[in-house]
């Protein structure tokens, strides 16, 4: 069984890789371990699918891959976040853009960006083999020969690893690429998981799983020093905090849990001072003065979460009329809303990690074309690459970005 181009691996950057290089004439076969052809991109971005974002100045988005960005300047020169765009629009799936520059496929449903990458490979004639995990590379002198699957040797005259990293280990993502491309002759760092919900040790925001502060700030702290600020939506969960604001901070959480024990507030007024929100609520108790404090609480606190807070603040008599609450409470009050404390017991695992990094180092990767430079016929790309990258969509277009440069050129 003869190809011009082996993909091991049918996730995104695979199957993005296999239409390319299809494209161009040239007989594809992927060999994928799962059941299905992208389980991961099914689910991505909560089953939304968050394609790429739309920050239009590329030194501006290659900044958000630092300290990797000089090495994608060329690829993403050729396929850019923009290009993903017209690509889309062109497979009648144009994207929409919502907060922080995110881009969604409009109906907002991961599958149907399955679909129309599915609908291509059909059309551009790829052979796809499901059930089939690669178990044997067969090479020598810098060139692979053939791959073996399931007692089958399949040879090619390109190969393309597209096995994905250690994130969602559910949806096949194992590791196997790493094992291969150490065996092959390449260094691997150390995968960890770097966009990853943290856990806390706190009740109150586990009792709040579900609940989201829209727009917050949380500082974090390290054996109680400052160490660093973020803004933006936190999620509670029953595990301890996620949401975008909490996933792009955890690579530097992690490396903070290094050093010593890691603490945060979080300011669910940060655009008040502490002046103005101590004003905002004296307002509201003039409106409530014969009212007991636990009835009218929810009035000052987002949606769900008076309980919650409540509990921090047993100091106070809930129990009381609003008219009876002394200056100093309702001072502690306002403390507690700027300054809600959470202690960081760790970060979650591979199983609930968005993106994993680890991989190869692009110094050991021809970023021009994500051809080996162990490997004269391999080409490498998407999680297995040693790329940081925040959530927001960088990680799929990463996805996109190398498979098409790997398709273009294998």
């Amino acid at each position: 069984m003869n190809y011009d181009v082996i993909v091991i691996g049918g996730g995104a950057s695979g199957m993005f890789a296999a239409t390319i290089a299809s494209a161009r004439g040239k007989r594809v076969l992927i060999l994928e371990k799962n059941k299905k052809l992208g389980e991961k991109l099914k689910i991505s971005g909560g089953g939304r699918c968050n394609i790429t974002n739309a920050e239009p100045d590329l030194r501006k988005y290659l900044a958000r891959y630092e300290p990797n960005d000089k090495f994608l300047f060329s690829a993403f020169s050729e396929f850019s976040n923009l290009d993903t765009f017209e690509y889309f629009k062109e497979l009648n799936l144009p994207l929409e853009i919502e907060a922080n520059g995110r881009a969604f496929p409009y109906t907002r449903k991961a599958i149907d960006v399955f679909n129309v990458l599915e609908k291509e490979l059909i059309k551009n004639d790829v052979e796809i083999v499901t059930n089939s995990p690669v178990t044997k590379f067969n090479h020598s002198k810098g060139v692979i020969n053939s791959v073996i699957s399931h007692g089958e040797e399949y040879f090619a005259n390109s190969f393309i690893l597209a096995t994905g990293g250690l994130s969602h280990p559910e949806t096949g993502s194992t590791g196997d690429g790493f094992v291969w491309l150490a065996e092959l002759g390449h260094t691997i760092s150390d995968p960890t998981p770097s966009i990853v919900p943290l856990a806390v040790a706190d009740s109150w925001i586990k009792s709040l799983s579900g609940t989201s502060f829209e727009n917050a700030k949380i500082i974090f702290f390290v054996d109680g020093a400052k160490s660093f600020v973020k803004k933006g939506k936190i999620l509670c969960t029953h595990f301890g905090l996620s949401g975008p604001t909490i996933l792009n901070s955890a690579k530097q959480v992690g490396e903070l849990l290094h050093e010593g024990e890691v603490t945060a507030t979080i300011d669910i007024f940060p655009e008040l001072d502490h002046g103005t929100l101590e004003k905002k609520i004296i307002s509201i108790f003039d409106e409530n003065k014969n009212k007991m404090l636990k009835n009218i609480f929810s009035e000052i606190v987002p949606p769900g979460t008076a309980s919650a807070i409540s509990s921090l603040l047993s100091e106070i008599d809930f129990e009381t009329k609003v008219h009876s609450v002394s200056k100093e409470d309702r001072k502690k009050m306002v403390k507690m809303l700027k300054e809600l404390p959470v202690t960081i017991t760790g970060l979650m695992g591979f199983d609930r990690a968005v993106v994993a990094d680890g991989g190869v180092p692009l110094e050991e990767i021809d970023t021009k074309t994500f051809r080996s430079k162990k490997v004269s016929n391999l080409f490498v790309t998407g999680d297995l690459l040693h790329i940081n990258r925040p959530s927001g969509g960088f990680s799929l277009q990463l996805c996109w970005t190398t498979g098409f440069i790997a398709g273009k050129n294998a």
